[in-house]
């Protein structure tokens, strides 16, 4: 939803995300925000845009109403200064920040230098979530989380791609990312907090499930992802790591199959590709051998490539003929 007053902007986000005092920055160019809510099961997935402005949660609008939520912002564009829990941070483009609906804080967002309007996304969850005491949480309210490298890149990457997945997923799809979210989050805090040692074993394996996710979706196009790599990379066992898949009701190496199948799936029917033979996209995706890869891709959607292609890309979009001597796979 599109606002163009700094009052409607404070009744918008009051009932969105949390109660706070606005008033507009001095600016020559007009207040303008826009929110987008995307409910992910007991979480809450926003993605914002505004002007120049000062936002404020004062003890008396905690008084009124406090959920009682933890939200963690991912700066797109823009500059945001965040006084709370007697922190302060000047947030850039490709930070996040942490902050709590029950204490004071004060923010003040600016245009970027290259005049770019505040703009980024904001993930917000009730703060039981966060198995960690209060006081070692507060060290993290207010201060300037890394969004380039490590936990940090994958929450970043993880909520980006949630919001721009948004539209097609099912509630149960919503709830299990909002899941995944907070797993991420909590790696995160873990991190700065370097607390992982003292999470509950429940939330070291969703921790351990979520980041092997990531790690696989990031590596899939490597030929040698295997789920041995997978618990390389996180320095545990197969067996181990095949337990915690297991309870998911799934297996790395299905897991790693399925997500391949899917990337296939999309470049096959993006027309921006259509110039990319069918083996091209399958070696691609790790797929370099055309009679595996049609059984597999026959199997998980019931059509051959070359069919399934040509039902979802436009008439002029097909795919180029095979080279004198080739076989077409599919």
């Amino acid at each position: 939803m599109a606002v163009d007053e700094v009052g409607q902007w404070a009744e918008l986000t009051a009932l969105a995300l949390v109660t706070t005092r606005i008033k507009a920055v001095e600016s020559e160019r007009p207040f303008l925000a826009r929110l987008r809510t995307m409910p992910l099961g007991a979480f809450q997935l926003s993605e914002l845009s505004y002007g120049a402005l000062v936002s404020q949660r004062t003890p008396r609008l905690i008084r009124q109403s406090d959920p009682e939520l933890f939200q963690v912002a991912l700066i797109a564009s823009g500059r945001q200064r965040i006084e709370q829990a007697r922190n302060t941070a000047v947030v850039e483009a490709g930070e996040m920040v942490l902050y709590d609906s029950s204490l004071p804080f004060d923010a003040y967002a600016e245009d970027s230098p290259a005049g770019r309007r505040a703009r980024g996304v904001m993930f917000q969850f009730p703060k039981a979530v966060l198995p960690l005491p209060a006081r070692r949480l507060e060290r993290l309210l207010a201060m300037p989380l890394s969004a380039r490298q490590g936990s940090g890149r994958l929450l970043a990457q993880f909520l980006t791609t949630a919001a721009a997945e948004y539209p097609t997923c099912t509630p149960s799809d919503a709830a299990r990312l909002g899941t995944t979210a907070a797993d991420l989050v909590t790696a995160v805090v873990s991190h700065y907090l370097d607390a992982q040692s003292a999470l509950p074993a429940t939330s070291r394996q969703r921790l351990l499930h979520a980041q092997s996710l990531s790690f696989i979706d990031t590596h899939l196009s490597a030929p040698d992802l295997t789920p041995q790599a997978v618990a390389a990379a996180h320095h545990v066992s197969l067996r181990h790591l095949q337990r915690v898949f297991q309870q998911h009701g799934t297996t790395v190496s299905h897991e790693i199959r399925r997500r391949r199948l899917h990337r296939c799936a999309r470049d096959l029917t993006d027309p921006a590709l259509h110039h990319h033979t069918i083996h091209a996209i399958a070696t691609r995706w790790g797929f370099p051998r055309p009679a595996e890869f049609s059984r597999a891709f026959r199997t998980a959607t019931g059509t051959s490539p070359s069919h399934y292609r040509a039902q979802h890309l436009p008439p002029t979009a097909g795919e180029p003929p095979s080279a004198p001597g080739r076989a077409k796979s599919g």
